[in-house]
């Protein structure tokens, strides 16, 4: 009897228990944070997790759920200001956000009405993407401000930069490198030259040594013919040609000059006159001595040249050697200041270079999607309630029932103080002589124990029947007693 008193009351209870319907949604984020790709390399930069675990802490804020009571109809729940604080906290305990992956996470909301509890979802996705897109622009604009502050630093410090290096490069230009002479040292151009300079000079003097063997080997006049010899002069032209023809090529500008003087004695006729006289060394001028005169006159000039040259440039080498051994530690202050001033460098051009990407990606996100959001499963009006699981509840009400039950027999037979066998009288103590047994009636115990059993299963049938009628009366029964109170 007690079984039933509690199962009939607890399975009443359980068919009022209000359902609980659940709308869900899926959404897959991508947000790559802007300020960390633009400075990556340069700056520690934040993560995608990270930034999804502060959009869920941000979604789950007092303002946002004030936003949502305001966009769907949970504030006609609210009736004063206690209300609505334990609609508030209801609201931000009942939400649940899971990071199911990295980037993909579900939204959860039950209510006991499921068009409220689709809103709701709803709601909390639009601003989900509303967070989203402030937490670009704001992003944006950090990275903007930062980017500018950075190269204005930049600026400064390079012209500082710049500046220390154009000082010491003037201060030390001979024995630093130079960009217009290819890198190099003015100590190795001046070395270089001299080489040259020395070079040329050889060759000089090579070719005055031989002006002047030229010039001995060749007379200032043409001999003069003896007793008749008209062809005199013409021979001594000719054997003239033959020699210089050895030493040089038919283009040497001597042979050239050699072939016209014999061109001029074959058209004069041998350069002799019928059979006149002269005295030798007395004969006419000969041109090609004059032109390899001429010649050596020159060579003497440039070699004279050249060694003046050669001296000059071997005192400036001089010069720069012993500068360079006066300052040695020049060479290493300079590297240590070219390599600030190029990291410098380096550094400004690609902070311009992704200012101008920031701007570029600036002008991308107004006209495009600023964060890569997809609801990959929608919110939808729930059907079925997801709870409360009242089969569980009906089957624990059940176990209490037949606990209770079970419980109150133990008691009752313990204080129980009948005598129902001879054994029980005996117990006590007391002399027994016999019993006598009903002819009629059942045994006792027999009659209780079908009673319980009968008792248990019509309890079980009670619970199966009322699992399949209970919810309808359930339903029902809130109309009812509206009716009954009106």
């Amino acid at each position: 009897m007690l079984a039933w008193l509690i199962c009939i009351p607890g399975w009443i209870a359980v068919s009022m228990m209000p359902s609980q319907y659940q709308a869900n949604a899926r959404i897959y984020a991508d947000p790559e944070a802007l300020l960390g790709t633009l400075l990556k390399g340069l700056a520690a930069d934040s993560s995608p997790a990270r930034q999804v675990e502060m959009l869920q802490r941000t979604l789950l804020s007092r303002p946002n759920m004030e936003r949502v009571i305001a966009r769907t109809d949970l504030d006609m729940r609210v009736r004063d200001t206690a209300s609505r604080e334990q609609l508030i906290e209801a609201l931000s305990r009942d939400i649940k956000i899971t990071l199911q992956t990295r980037q993909l996470f579900r939204i959860d909301y039950t209510d006991r009405d499921p068009r409220l509890a689709y809103e709701v979802v709803r709601t909390i996705i639009a601003l989900f993407m509303e967070a989203a897109t402030s937490n670009d622009r704001q992003q944006m604009q950090s990275a903007r401000t930062f980017l500018q502050h950075q190269i204005t630093s930049y600026e400064v410090q390079l012209r500082e930069a710049e500046q220390r290096r154009a000082e010491f490069r003037a201060r030390y230009a001979d024995i630093l490198p130079s960009e217009t002479l290819g890198g190099g040292t003015r100590l190795e151009q001046a070395r270089g030259k001299l080489n040259d300079l020395r070079g040329s000079l050889a060759d000089e003097q090579t070719r005055r040594d031989l002006l002047r063997k030229q010039l001995e080997s060749t007379p200032a006049n043409f001999a003069a013919p003896a007793g008749g010899a008209g062809g005199g002069r013409l021979a001594e032209a000719e054997r003239q040609l033959r020699e210089l023809r050895l030493r040089y090529t038919d283009q040497h500008p001597d042979v050239v000059a050699q072939r016209s003087v014999i061109a001029e004695l074959r058209a004069s006729g041998g350069g002799g006159g019928g059979g006149t006289a002269q005295r030798p060394g007395t004969g006419a001028p000969n041109p090609a001595h004059e032109q390899v005169r001429i010649r050596l006159v020159d060579a003497d000039a440039q070699v004279a040249s050249l060694e003046r040259q050669v001296t000059a440039m071997q005192g400036e080498v001089a010069r720069l050697e012993n500068l360079v051994r006066t300052a040695p530690h020049v060479q290493a202050e300079f590297q240590n200041i070219d390599r600030d001033y190029a990291v410098l460098r380096k550094n400004y051009e690609e902070l311009l270079a992704r200012r101008e990407a920031l701007q570029i990606a600036g002008a991308a996100r107004t006209d495009g999607n600023p964060m890569r959001l997809e609801v990959v499963e929608p919110p939808t009006v729930p059907i079925q309630p997801a709870g409360p699981n009242r089969l569980l509840f009906s089957a624990g009400v059940l176990a209490a029932g037949i606990g209770a039950g079970l419980a109150l027999m133990m008691l009752l037979v313990t204080l129980d103080s009948g005598f129902y066998t001879i054994h029980d009288l005996r117990s006590i103590g007391l002399p027994v002589l016999g019993g006598v047994s009903s002819a009629t009636a059942p045994p006792r115990r027999v009659l209780a124990s079908v009673v319980f059993v009968a008792g248990f299963l019509i309890l079980l049938g009670a619970f199966g029947a009322f699992q399949m009628v209970g919810p309808k009366i359930a339903a029902k029964l809130p109309e009812l007693l509206t009716r009954l109170m009106a």
